[in-house]
């Protein structure tokens, strides 16, 4: 056990960032979760084509979501040994109290990250500014485990690591609060898909399902800005933010950028941001693209788009072989 430590922080460092130890750990459960998916979608659906936009495994769709994952993996291990770790370490020197690592804590510290991790996603939706970093996720037009790849490599910059400094500062150790924000990415990875039809409405109702974050990723109306819990939806209910699947979902933004560019895909609505704070207008008014939500328009200002975007009311229907809600596993209707 302690030559796994020593090697672990030769690799990242003094201050461990568990989070990253966690998602690399699991990286072949993910790779062999994808070939399941792929198989069973083909069987299911009897077509092999990746070539063509609008196919669940879309080749290009695929290989970007793909490109930005390895981004992220290795911006956030450079962000960790250059910032976040020794932030991280320095508000444990300053914890308010300590609390033991045992069973009752590691429940605690799981239900604690579930709430950051709610409200630092539902921040990165309705704040502009965490949504630059959140976007790329969300540009994927198509679902399937590649989705989940789909991470920004501005995340150490924009800032995400506040969401979780508050336990932190209450007494949760740093390493404990990052490995269950490990445990709740990688859970996340296995429900980007629609191989996974709805299933009992108890399980739907506490868990975050295939089938509710399909809705998470729905650029139809209904679907915007829903459902924002890692593993559990409880506080979904809680504060208003619960959506079920009903009709198909439309996967992609309401500006959807149009690119495959990974540098177009990492910094296009960080770009825009600044270009429109730096347009000519009164000041406080151009400051306020950074707490305002994505769709604010400041009067007078037309929004900037640096590349090209399509907006959903200018799109294409579905694809025709869209995934229309799968029923409940249960005999229930859908």
């Amino acid at each position: 056990m302690q030559d796994i430590l020593a090697w672990i922080n030769g690799v990242f460092g003094p201050h461990v960032d568990w989070k990253q130890v966690v998602v690399v750990t699991m990286t072949p459960l993910f790779i062999l979760g994808l070939v399941v998916e792929f198989l069973v979608m083909r069987r299911r659906t009897g077509r092999w084509d990746t070539t063509a936009p609008g196919q669940r495994f879309y080749w290009r769709e695929a290989l970007a979501s793909t490109s930005l994952g390895l981004g992220y993996y290795v911006s956030e291990a450079l962000m960790h040994l250059l910032l976040v770790g020794a932030a991280l370490a320095w508000v444990w020197e300053h914890r308010i109290a300590e609390l033991p690592i045992n069973a009752w804590t590691i429940v605690a510290a799981f239900f604690v990250e579930e709430f950051c991790y709610y409200w630092y996603h539902r921040a990165a939706h309705r704040i502009r500014w965490f949504w630059t970093q959140h976007v790329s996720h969300h540009s994927g037009e198509t679902m399937n485990m590649t989705t989940a790849a789909r991470q920004s490599i501005l995340n150490g910059v924009i800032g995400v690591w506040w969401f979780f400094v508050p336990p932190i500062l209450l007494g949760f150790h740093p390493g404990l609060i990052l490995f269950m924000l490990g445990v709740n990415l990688s859970y996340q990875w296995f429900i980007h898909t629609e191989s996974v039809p709805r299933l009992h409405p108890w399980i739907e109702w506490l868990f975050d399902t295939a089938s509710n974050h399909r809705v998470h990723h729905g650029s139809n109306p209904q679907y915007i800005d829903k459902n924002y819990g890692g593993v559990l939806m409880i506080w979904d209910h809680l504060f208003g933010t619960y959506e079920p699947e009903v009709e198909p979902v439309r996967y992609g933004i309401t500006q959807q950028i149009r690119s495959y560019n990974w540098f177009v895909l990492n910094f296009h609505e960080f770009v825009d941001l600044w270009r429109d704070v730096l347009a000519p207008g009164p000041l406080r008014q151009r400051l306020q693209h950074f707490w305002r939500p994505p769709e604010w328009q400041r009067p007078g200002h037309e929004p900037v788009r640096t590349w090209t975007v399509q907006r959903r009311d200018e799109a294409a229907p579905p694809a025709p072989d869209a995934v229309s809600p799968a029923p409940a596993t249960d005999g229930s209707p859908a």
